[in-house]
């Protein structure tokens, strides 16, 4: 047997279930893994025992449910080899069972378990292990038949694998009519999958550290996916726990539009470290706007990444160059990156995660979301996209990221204007574009609702997209009601920008 220190971690082989347990589980303990068929337990415990396998420790997968090759195929199926992980299959339980008649003096339940588990201690002394798999529990419960012994089974399994110094993960298939908090009362950790069924889309996978004992873990429910190469875990933001060295306000970076106009009605510009959420109707040019100050700051040297929720990648780069934006080239040195986004396939967690991963290891200093619409479906109810939206939005500025993000308001023109969703009071800065009609014309007005970190302009500006770019006018200075879309004319035409065809 092995000596060691219990109070040592042991890696899973999964990073962010690791990030999760703050550097893995505390070793020599036993671990329950529960989860309804197809929730990744198996998959999970293979991640575990590999894990082992590089860093040379003994590993052994005890299995009653599933056999041997099918394991192997599981492993082939992530491109795994399992050449030095110990597989230890017992006779199937229809097997077993198939002898019940031999034995007349005691009931066939307690000559199964009894051999079952001597059997599997016996494996356990041979080899030695450091870590260990038990598939399943759900076997061992049909063969103690009953609860009291299925009990007392377990806590002698715990015993004796106390006195083995491995790692022992049992996993639970949930099959029984209740959850059995008894077996959790007797793990030192449990980990919970679950898999969920959405309207539209993919299933939904989620983990939950629910117990464990001695340490300190990240609590909540997390995100993750299987994926070729095992499961990807996904840990829930917290932006308390991202904090960097803050930049004091008046410090900061400003990023410029290239619009001279623009700039002004800004109060200068928009400074790093802060989040501007950009709303309007339809078509009105939120996105052309957004598209404006990320060629402008990649052009600068700022790494920009935009998610597309809305349109495809192709459609959005053929949209911005018929305005003027080519993006191409600033994309081929690798200042602009635009990925499409399937809020249908990827979990908001997920999605943290990727910006999380641009920020930290990509040196990413503006993040573009078109739009928050698209995230918002992605999302299982509006009070989830809030929570996480803000956790968002703070772990980027904490960071001193540049975050625009589009709002598309439901309606054209008019008082009957309004948004699926508010979260004006999340952003520190919030800009404005409306459609208003004037001598028979449809156009576009511009204004500065709101801006946290300094002043700004309270003018109304036209705003007006042509084949060369973005052009913001002067001030609306001889119309009433122009932000409900039926102004009052005071002036003269020639204030306006001129409709000249591009």
């Amino acid at each position: 047997m092995k000596s060691g220190n219990r109070e040592r971690k042991v890696a899973t082989g999964i990073q962010g279930l690791d990030q999760i347990l703050h550097g893995g589980l505390p070793a020599n303990h036993l671990f329950l893994v529960e989860g309804h068929p197809g929730t990744g337990k198996t998959t999970l415990a293979l991640q575990f025992l590999l894990e082992g396998k590089r860093l040379g420790e003994k590993c052994l997968y005890v299995t009653l449910s599933e056999s041997e090759s099918e394991l192997r195929t599981v492993a082939e199926s992530h491109g795994w080899s399992l050449d030095g992980v110990g597989l230890f299959e017992l006779a199937s339980l229809e097997e077993r069972l198939q002898t019940e008649e031999q034995y007349t003096v005691f009931h066939p339940s307690e000559v199964e378990l009894s051999q079952t588990t001597k059997r599997i201690c016996e494996e356990v002394d041979k080899l030695d292990p450091s870590r260990v798999v038990f598939d399943s529990l759900s076997e061992m419960r049909l063969l103690a038949r009953d609860p009291l012994r299925y009990r007392r089974q377990i806590l002698a399994l715990k015993q004796f694998f106390s006195g083995c110094h491995c790692t022992v993960f049992l996993l639970d298939d949930r099959t029984a009519d209740e959850t059995d908090l008894q077996l959790q009362s007797i793990s030192h950790g449990v980990v919970l999958l679950e898999r969920m069924m959405i309207e539209y889309g993919g299933a939904r996978r989620r983990l939950t550290v629910s117990k464990m004992r001695g340490m300190q873990f990240q609590e909540g429910h997390h995100d993750f996916s299987i994926r070729p190469g095992g499961l990807v875990v996904y840990p829930r933001l917290v932006a308390s726990q991202a904090k960097v060295n803050a930049v004091k306000t008046g410090q900061r970076e400003e990023a410029s539009s290239g619009v001279p106009e623009l700039d002004l009605l800004l109060g200068g510009g928009i400074p790093f470290g802060t989040s501007t959420l950009v709303m309007g109707p339809a078509g009105c040019g939120k996105s052309t706007l957004i598209t404006q100050y990320a060629l402008n700051l990649a052009r600068a040297g700022k790494r920009v990444v935009c998610y597309v929720f809305e349109e495809t990648r192709d459609n959005f780069l053929e949209r911005a160059e018929g305005l003027g934006l080519a993006l191409n080239e600033q994309i081929s040195l690798g200042n602009i990156v635009v990925e499409q986004v399937d809020p249908a396939e990827m979990s908001p967690g997920e999605f943290s995660y990727k910006v999380r991963d641009e920020v930290e290891n990509r040196n990413t200093k503006v993040i573009v979301i078109d739009s928050l619409n698209g995230y918002l479906h992605s999302m299982p109810s509006e009070s989830f996209l809030l929570v996480q939206m803000h956790e968002l939005l703070v772990y980027l500025n904490e960071r001193s990221v540049l975050t625009l993000f589009v709002l598309a308001q439901h309606g054209l023109v008019g008082t009957g204007m309004h948004s699926p969703v508010d979260v004006t009071y999340l952003a520190d800065s919030v800009i404005l574009l409306r459609y208003f009609e004037a001598f028979g014309e449809v156009r576009q007005a511009i204004a500065v609702i709101k801006k946290r970190t300094g002043g700004h302009e309270r003018s109304i500006r036209e705003f007006h997209l042509t084949s060369k770019g973005i052009k913001v006018g002067e001030p609306l200075t001889d119309f009433d009601g122009v932000l409900t879309g039926t102004p009052v004319f005071k002036g003269k035409r020639e204030t306006l920008i001129s409709g000249e065809a591009d």
